[in-house]
Parts: structure tokens; sequence; C-alpha cells
């Protein structure tokens, strides 16, 4: 009588299994045991995936224009850039872009997942210095280091769909998710845990970099005063809720952990500030990306005069 082998698991099945032993194993809180799920079934290259399937949305289906104006793009990459370089320690996988979406009626920024981290002109008008950008820019690389997006993925979809995403059985998920990005701002309007977390790497990271880690403090507090007089403030504030508890905790983590950074680039950025001033503003339609408000458009340009009556028919000669 001969012993029949079973047969080996699908590989679906062992990474469900392991998630599944993962999970009941875990004493921490549900968040961070869909922090640990998510980091194992959920890819660098996945992320990678999904972030560009999101430009590609952007671009080619909500209209994003981007600012192309070389000065004051390749600043913004360059602040930015000093911020990556700490992100890069702790996510080596990572290979980082960022963009200036040429909207000034928004004030607003996100990451998306794959290193994509994209600024509103908006909130580059809104800021006041250096140290303040840098601040944003390092919370939103944050949220690309902890992998915020992919333990939603888990905590939106279950176990079951993100394992099937894994293993490739559930290859169309990752357009679904782009697509719910684009148009809710799935997996981008993050938990209060979450942007508590991602400002203190806002902190960390600005003062790694040398700035003073205050910046993303007078930021939120630039915000709070002006929400109720500026619409684009809102977008923002929808998706980063600048309460004085979360301005307090942030001043409290920066002194508990001994930070410090000297920059505040108020003379570079003010020349910045100019360049933008006196640059066009782009007509594009509305971006609605995480919560962000709609552009508002232009004014129509005014309608050409009308043309010139024909000159009249010469009479026919009567000699």
């Amino acid at each position: 009588m001969t012993n029949r082998r079973s047969a080996p698991p699908s590989p679906s099945a062992s990474l469900l299994a392991g998630a599944l032993a993962l999970a009941s194993c875990a004493t921490a809180t549900t968040r961070a045991v869909e922090g640990d799920v998510a980091k194992v079934l959920v890819t660098s290259d996945q992320e990678n995936q999904l972030g560009l399937q999101l430009k590609t949305d952007l671009e080619t289906k909500q209209g994003v224009v981007y600012l192309s104006d070389p000065e004051v793009v390749g600043y913004v990459r360059g602040v930015a850039d000093k911020v990556i370089q700490l992100g890069k320690r702790d996510r080596p996988d990572v290979t980082w872009q960022v963009y200036v979406i040429d909207d000034r009626k928004t004030v607003n920024a996100f990451a998306t997942p794959g290193g994509y981290l994209y600024v509103y002109r908006g909130l580059l008008e809104m800021a006041q210095n250096e140290a303040e950008l840098a601040g944003v820019m390092a919370h939103e690389t944050g949220h690309v280091v902890a992998r915020h997006a992919a333990r939603s993925l888990v905590a939106t979809y279950g176990l079951e769909a993100v394992v099937g995403m894994a293993t490739g059985d559930n290859p169309g998920l990752v357009t679904q998710l782009a697509a719910g990005i684009a148009t809710k701002g799935l997996l981008l309007a993050h938990s209060r845990e979450d942007e508590t977390e991602a400002d203190e790497y806002g902190a960390r990271y600005a003062a790694g970099a040398g700035y003073d880690p205050h910046g993303l403090v007078t930021f939120f507090q630039r915000l709070m005063q002006q929400s109720g007089d500026t619409t684009g403030v809102l977008a923002y504030l929808s998706d980063h809720p600048a309460t004085q508890d979360r301005i307090g905790h942030v001043n409290a983590y920066i002194a508990q952990q001994g930070l410090s950074g000297g920059t505040l680039g108020d003379a570079s950025y003010a020349h910045i500030r100019q360049r933008l001033a006196a640059l066009p503003t782009a007509v594009a339609g509305p971006v609605p990306v995480a919560g962000a408000a709609p552009a508002a458009s232009l004014p129509p340009a005014a309608a050409p005069p009308p043309a010139a009556p024909p000159p009249a028919a010469p009479r026919p000669s009567t000699h």
C-alpha cells in the first residue's frame, strides 16, 4: 500500500498562515499587528507599483499639472533631499521622487507608497521659511518610512486580499487601490497615531538635516490662525489636524529627544516666495487627493473684441 504525499501548501496559504500566526502571537495593539503583517505581505516593489499607478492616475485622470519652473522645483527638491537622506537610512529600499503640484489654491502635501512625495504650490506660498518646508517634507517622508499606507492596506482590505496581491492571485487590487486613493484619499487619510508618528519622524529628520525642528510647529500654528480665512488651508487641516495637543506633543518630543538645529533659511525662502509670486498660475482641473480642496478656477479670459464689419462692396460704375 503506497502512502500518498500531501500536496505542498500554496504560496497564498503559506503567507496567510504566517501572517495569521504573526497576528495571533502579537501582544501589541491592532495597529502594531497590522504594521508587522504589512512588512511581511507588502513588498517594496508592490509599494512602488502602487505609487506609480497613482501617479499615472493623477496625471491622466485627475488633471494634475506640475510646476515646471526649474529654480523653484530644484529648490524644493534640494530641501526635501536633505531630509530624505535620513529616510534612506531607515528605508534604503525606497527610490524617492518629489513633485510640486501647480495649484496655489490648495495648501497641502502628501506621500504615496513607493516614496512619491507631492507638495502643492499653495503650501509653498503659505510657508515662511525653509525650516517649515523641511518639517513638512520630513513629516511626509516619515509616512513612507513607517509604511503607513501598507499598514492601512491590511486594515482596509483584510489579510486575505493583501495576501492575494502579494502572491499575484489578485493582480487587479493595485489598480483598484490607486483609483480609491485618487478619488477618496484612501490610505492617505492617516490615523491620529500615524500622524503622531510622522510628526516625530518630521522633527527628528528636520533636526538631523540641520533645520530648526520647530519649523513644523510654527507651520501648524500659522495654519490654525488662518484656517478661517483661507479655504485651501482646510485641505491640509483635513488630512493633518493641527490641534494644540498635537503641537504640544511635537514640542515635548523635541525637548525629550534633545533635538536641535539652527537653520531657518529665511533669506533663501523669501527669494523663492518672490519667484513664485512672479510665476503665472496654472489652469488645471480639480485634484481630489486625500481630501484636498478643489483648485479654484481662474476667471475666464476676456472675450476678444468683435471683428470689424467687412468693407462695403464697391458700387457698380455708371459710365
